[in-house]
C-alpha cells in the first residue's frame, strides 16, 4: 500500500470489545488517535529506533515502505473509558541489540474493579536473553502489583514448545497462568483472575480488510491475541 495505515488500525481496534488493549512496537505518534477512536486513555513508552522523531515522522508519512520499522516503536496500553490508569511504572529490559521496555499499570476498569496490567516486547532471536528479560519483568510486576490481580501480556518472543522451562517458572514462581499456544510468541498470562476464555490467536481473516482491486489488506504480521478474565 505504501501509505500510513493508522486509520485502518484505529478503526479495527475501536470496533472490538475490550477493557484493556496491549500494543507492541506501534508507531509512537499513533497513540493519541488510537485512544481517541476507541474512546480510551492509557500510557505509551518509547522502545526501539527512536532517533530523530521529526525526520522519522516525515519519512514515514512520505513512504512507509522506505522507512519501515525505522519510524520508531512504542509499547502502548489502552484502557477503555471510563476506566483509568491509577499508577504507572516502566522498566528497561534491554538496551542491546535494541531497547526493550516493560510498562506496568494499576488500572481501574470501567466496572470499578482494579487490576494490574503489564505490556512488554522481549528481544527477538535471542531466547536466552529474552528468557531473562521476561522473568525479570515478571518479578518486578508481581512485586509492584502486591495483592491485586495481574495480567502479564505482550510479545515475549518465546515459544513454550522450545523454552518450556521459562513458562514453568512463570507458573510455579509467579503463579501466572497458561500461555497462548505451544508455538505462539504473543501471550496473555494471568494471576488472581478467573479464566473465562483462555488466550487465543485470531485467524488471519479477522485482521484483514477489503482493499483496492478486490484484494485484502492484512493488518500486522502478528495474529492478535484475545482473552477474557473475571476478577475473583
Amino acid at each position: 500500500m505504501n501509505r500510513p495505515l493508522r486509520d485502518e488500525f484505529a478503526g479495527w481496534i475501536a470496533e472490538r470489545e475490550w477493557d484493556v488493549a496491549l500494543l507492541q512496537e506501534a508507531p509512537p505518534l499513533w497513540f493519541h488517535e488510537l485512544a481517541r477512536s476507541a474512546r480510551a486513555n492509557g500510557r505509551r513508552v518509547l522502545t526501539s529506533r527512536n532517533l530523530i522523531p521529526p525526520l522519522q515522522r516525515f519519512l514515514a508519512n512520505l513512504s512507509p515502505d522506505l522507512i519501515a520499522s525505522w519510524e520508531g516503536g512504542s509499547n502502548q496500553l489502552l484502557v477503555r473509558d471510563p476506566g483509568r490508569v491509577l499508577e504507572h511504572r516502566t522498566m528497561t529490559l534491554a538496551t542491546t541489540p535494541e531497547r526493550r521496555k516493560m510498562t506496568w499499570a494499576r488500572v481501574r476498569l470501567a466496572s470499578g474493579q482494579t487490576v494490574c496490567v503489564v505490556n512488554l516486547h522481549a528481544s527477538a532471536g535471542l531466547p536466552e536473553q529474552a528468557s531473562g528479560e521476561v522473568l525479570g519483568a515478571a518479578a518486578s510486576a508481581v512485586g509492584w502489583s502486591g495483592g491485586d490481580p495481574l495480567v502479564f501480556g505482550g510479545d515475549l518472543n518465546l515459544r513454550p514448545e522450545r523454552t518450556p522451562a521459562v513458562f514453568r517458572e512463570l507458573r510455579t514462581r509467579f503463579d501466572l497462568g497458561d500461555p497462548t499456544a505451544p508455538g505462539a510468541i504473543d501471550h496473555v498470562l494471568a494471576r488472581g483472575l478467573d479464566v473465562m476464555e483462555p488466550p487465543r490467536r485470531l485467524p488471519p481473516e479477522e485482521r484483514e480488510l477489503p482493499a483496492e482491486g478486490g484484494r485484502r489488506l492484512r493488518l500486522s504480521d502478528h495474529a492478535p491475541v484475545i482473552a477474557r478474565f473475571e476478577v475473583e
